[in-house]
């Protein structure tokens, strides 16, 4: 276990929030230090943010996964400098950071293809790309290369390359150095060789061991067995796409019984379920899919949704401007979902947020506990987080009400004592003749034994 697993994450795409080019403009802007002086790392702070994701800021081609150099901050967002500078920022108000690793592929702008553009064969570096040198491709390179996912510009790595893992490996170390980051997100990880994986896993341990604490390694992944990349020499955690699309889509359509059943096969505690005692990160957007106030068809359901991700097992995480429910549309280049924006701000959303963030500090069980259904209905899901005691606090047991619908109701369910304690409000409960859930609510109730 780790500073990770009760954290709460909140996520910035820096190229997008500080109004970056969209396209390397060469200038020199210190546009990153926006992150301290308009107030965002404050208010994550306020927010109860524990950890700072910052998907990429090295120097790229365009939207920051086409990387040019791993070792300078991309001139757009500023320098070397101005980057430590938020970190420390970060850390002062109490948050860990970690810092978008894109180690699958490279831009066009990358120093080393360079190279070997110009040398072919005879530069150190050809071994670092897959290269077909029979081949040709639409840049008349007189080469061709393996792609991620056939975009032309995105040259993807070849890591059967001793010299090139060990490289990187430099690089992760030079971060630590020089930026003192707490971990990295690994940009398709699922696309990633697990011996690649295995190898960033003993750098990370490495790190972590001089450090004295967990270097993490959080992994991108979409859907399938998240065991293929996460485990005790792989990830510590990875994104949770099943469970996101689960979120949304079980309010869009009424049919609460399509996240439950991922809950449950996720975190449940029956032989067969996959993930129990482990952390992944939980979310319900973030800069590669449309902000959740777009795409719930009631806005409403924002304050139940947010309370069911706060409470399911895993690690919540916020990206930037959703805690008070902006919207936009995931279209080509994606810069609806990755805007500019100015100074955060705070409503009644941001507020609630902000409590429900309070309420799982609070809570041992919310962040430790197993996980169980106690009952499941169209828009209405009720489960229980138990955690039995030890060295995260003393035992304790809460039952998460959420109810997604419009209308009052009124839930039913052995909650095994007679009263609790709102985590949220602070309002006593008694259970008796049945719970009545207020339309589009959401209740921690910390059980009296």
């Amino acid at each position: 276990m780790s500073w990770y697993e009760p954290s709460f994450v909140y996520q910035v795409y820096p190229l997008g929030l500080t109004g970056a080019p969209h396209e390397n403009d060469g200038v020199l802007e210190h546009r990153i230090l926006k992150l301290v002086d308009d107030g965002w790392i404050d208010h994550a702070a306020r927010l109860g943010a524990t950890c700072l994701l910052l998907n990429p800021v090295f120097e790229s081609d365009a939207h920051g996964y086409d990387t040019r150099d791993y070792t300078r901050v991309d001139c757009r967002l500023g320098t070397n400098e101005d980057l430590r500078t938020v970190v420390d920022a970060a850390h002062a108000a109490g948050m860990k950071v970690l810092l978008d690793g894109v180690f699958n592929h490279v831009g066009r702008g990358f120093w080393a293809l360079a190279d070997v553009r110009e040398k072919r064969q005879a530069s150190p570096y050809a071994g670092w790309f897959e290269i077909d040198w029979n081949g040709n491709n639409q840049y008349d390179d007189g080469f061709s290369y393996t792609c991620w996912e056939g975009v032309p510009y995105l040259v993807k790595l070849n890591h059967w390359s001793e010299d090139l893992n060990n490289y990187l490996a430099d690089v992760i170390r030079g971060w630590v150095r020089e930026f003192d980051v707490d971990g990295l997100r690994l940009d398709v990880a699922y696309c990633l060789d697990q011996g690649f994986l295995r190898f960033l896993r003993n750098v990370a341990n490495q790190i972590g061991a001089e450090r004295g604490e967990k270097f993490l390694l959080l992994g991108e992944t979409m859907f399938g067995d998240y065991n293929q990349w996460m485990g005790d020499d792989l990830c510590d955690s990875v994104t949770n796409y099943e469970a996101y699309k689960g979120l949304w889509s079980s309010m869009n359509s009424a049919n609460m019984h399509e996240i439950a059943y991922a809950l449950e096969r996720q975190s449940g505690s029956q032989p067969w379920d996959l993930y129990t005692g482990r952390h992944l990160l939980d979310f319900v957007d973030n800069h590669d899919v449309p902000r959740i106030a777009t795409k719930l068809d009631d806005d409403r359901q924002l304050r139940p949704l947010y309370g069911l991700l706060f409470a399911m097992a895993g690690v919540p995480s916020v990206y930037y401007g959703s805690e008070w429910g902006i919207e936009g549309e995931q279209n080509f280049g994606d810069y609806e979902i990755r805007p500019a924006l100015d100074a955060p701000e705070w409503n009644d959303l941001t507020d609630w947020i902000a409590a429900l963030a309070r309420a799982r500090v609070a809570s041992p069980a919310i962040v430790w506990g197993d996980y169980e259904q106690l009952q499941c209905q169209p828009l209405q899901l009720v489960f229980q987080r138990s955690y039995g005691g030890g060295e995260h606090g003393d035992a304790q047991r809460v039952i998460v009400a959420i109810n997604a619908g419009a209308e009052t109701t009124v839930a039913h369910f052995d909650a095994r004592c007679g009263r609790a304690v709102d985590l949220i409000t602070g309002e006593e409960h008694d259970f008796g003749g049945g719970s009545e859930l207020a339309p589009f609510s959401t209740h921690y109730w910390l059980c009296e034994r």
